[in-house]
């Protein structure tokens, strides 16, 4: 296995003089949280990866260097993983579970829906991608009758639907292909994008393009697994662009968080006649943010080597990077340097800044900030709106909150009511919360994404009984769920100490969909059974979490179920080795309560 430290011989020992001002400046330790920055997982034509060039990092390599790799080993005790707070848990009565049962009954199969197609989160898909690439102009809201035909028939496998519809005279064109893929996409019906592209092929309706090969190896990996998707890439033409499909599936391997296979698609990589670039290496540097710190330095050495110009993106993730270790004179010369570079800090960037400011108690700078980032004409920016009202939410500021919505509330959109929603639940203000949402509903209908966020207010402020009324309320409306609405629904049973419901509900809805739920949501339970000490329900639902492939949170959860229970977890080190994890400080302290073999200090002498 290639990786970014271990690729050839040294760098000192074949002359490479490199210089170190870059991987200076990003000195840190870095940690990911579910909120972090991301890339977009748009598949774009561009250059890619690596060329047939090998490269080593050594400690020698520079004194700067040196010093990156210090400050990442002598981390501080703040850990390595993307922990989520956890609910506590409350001594509320159970309520009857029939409404959990019947939402789920009468959704099996689809997902959350968006009830204002022309305000849905913009999806991250090959199609959109290509399609901005060559200037088509965005389709708004159009009816699509494939789309339509195999929303209402759940039950029904696509090779029927589509022989039906086919069957009642309709004609199937490349523009309603495209047009049904990305509103499954939208969905998260992957399962069925992928069998709709399984049938195309096998029927040869549409000429498969490059972009087709690439959805169909993108929707693989999402469904089934990277080594499948690897597998389908090699089937494609030697026509097709092989940037283009091993784009796709390094997307999904840092997407997947499985860092092995990663490396393993970089190694291929480098057997190809293709320059190393900025979008591969800020892949890996988001991919060894979550995981293994030490290497960013490797990724950023190899940038310089290189002379790979760092993007708005790589900025971007060095700020984040120093700004949850709480570096602001570091992030504040990161940010220094970009500018010198010629790159200014976009809205998204300025909003990473504002927010590390918040955390880091520095009301001032963030307020100044935000100033900034309002603009000249705040009123006809609508766009800036749902930035800054979380921003402010953070920094308690009532009033500005205040503001901005009645700005968006003379004619509010679907993504404003969903921001201002959270905003003014962060700010302990349940009732204008329900305000906002009640008038959303009445403007786009009541759906599963509205409804989720309103749940996690409730779960928030413990409001069970409201969040169980909600749920039925849902119910009775026939919304589509998803994984967003399932986790917004268990961390609501969590929150109210029925973590056996929870758990039942989300086993239920995982089997009755081909979705699979956010990896926080299994977090949540498994870490309510660790503080009860139940390891069995703990290793039940430890092992539902191996799909999202093996971290050390998972183990550190874990663990502390062992632990609580006081029983020692025999085995554990070699199922840690077996999923290629190096315990942290965290884990390690972890791995000696639980170690079943040691000794007491006493017992040698009583011995």
């Amino acid at each position: 296995m290639w990786t970014l430290r271990r690729v050839s011989v040294p760098l000192r020992t074949r002359g490479y003089n490199v210089r170190t001002s870059f991987v200076k400046l990003a000195r840190t330790n870095c940690v990911e949280e579910e909120s972090g920055i991301t890339e977009s997982h748009g598949i774009t034509y561009g250059g890619l990866l690596l060329s047939n060039k090998r490269f080593h990092s050594e400690q020698g390599a520079s004194p700067d260097f040196n010093v990156w790799r210090r400050g990442l080993s002598s981390s501080s005790t703040k850990e390595d993983d993307d922990l989520e707070d956890g609910f506590s848990e409350l001594d509320t009565p159970a309520d009857d579970e029939n409404e959990i049962g019947n939402l789920l009954a009468s959704a099996a199969g689809q997902s959350d829906d968006d009830s204002d197609e022309e305000n849905v989160e913009e999806p991250h898909n090959e199609v959109d991608e290509v399609v901005k690439e060559k200037g088509e102009p965005h389709r708004g809201r159009v009816e699509c009758e494939l789309f339509n035909e195999i929303l209402n028939a759940p039950g029904l496998s696509i090779d029927v639907v589509v022989d039906n519809w086919l069957a009642e005279g309709n004609e199937l064109t490349r523009d309603e292909v495209s047009h049904a893929m990305l509103l499954l996409r939208r969905r998260k019906m992957f399962g069925k994008a992928l069998q709709l592209s399984e049938w195309l092929e096998s029927k040869n309706q549409v000429e498969f393009l490059e972009r087709d090969y690439a959805s169909r190896i993108d929707l693989i990996a999402k469904t089934r697994s990277l080594t499948k998707a690897e597998a389908y890439l090699e089937t494609i033409p030697e026509s097709c662009s092989r940037e283009m499909m091993y784009r796709t599936l390094l997307l999904n391997c840092v997407g997947q968080n499985n860092v092995k296979k990663a490396e393993e698609v970089f190694s291929k990589l480098k057997n190809l006649d293709l320059p190393v670039t900025v979008f591969a290496c800020n892949q890996m540097l988001l991919l060894y943010k979550r995981n293994d710190q030490k290497k960013i330095a490797d990724v950023l050495l190899l940038m310089e080597t290189e002379n790979i110009k760092p993007s708005s993106l790589t900025y971007s993730i060095l700020i984040d990077t120093k700004g949850r270790y709480r570096d602001i004179d570091g992030m504040d010369l990161i940010v220094d340097r970009m500018k010198t570079d010629g790159i200014e800090p976009d809205i998204k960037t300025q909003a990473v800044l504002a927010r590390h400011y918040i955390s880091a108690g520095l009301q001032d700078k963030a307020e100044a900030l935000l100033k900034e980032m309002e603009g000249e004409n705040l009123k006809q920016d609508r766009w800036r709106w749902q930035i800054l009202l979380p921003l402010y939410a953070n920094l308690g500021k009532v009033d500005e909150v205040e503001r901005i919505w009645k700005f968006c509330e003379t004619k509010p959109r679907y993504d404003e009511c969903l921001v201002a929603i959270e905003a003014w639940g962060k700010l302990n203000k349940v009732d204008e919360a329900e305000n906002v949402f009640e008038t959303m509903v009445k403007k786009f209908k009541l759906s599963s994404r509205n409804s989720s966020v309103l749940l996690k207010v409730y779960a928030n402020h413990k409001m069970i009984t409201k969040g169980k009324d909600l749920i039925k309320r849902m119910g009775e409306s026939g919304c589509r769920i998803g994984p967003p609405t399932w986790n917004a629904i268990v961390k609501l049973y969590v929150q109210a100490g029925e973590v056996a419901k929870a758990d039942s509900f989300l086993k239920r809805a995982a089997q009755q969909s081909q979705m699979k739920p956010i990896f926080s949501t299994y977090l949540s339970i498994l870490e309510q059974y660790a503080k009860k000490g139940d390891v069995h329900n703990s290793e039940k639902i430890f092992y539902r979490m191996k799909d999202y492939h093996s971290r050390a949170t998972m183990y550190q959860v874990l663990l502390n179920a062992y632990i609580n229970a006081k029983v020692p977890a025999y085995g554990i080190r070699d199922r840690l080795r077996a999923d290629n994890i190096k315990p942290n400080k965290t884990l390690a302290n972890q791995l000696i309560q639980v170690d079943g073999f040691r000794k007491n200090p006493l017992s040698g002498l009583v011995d």
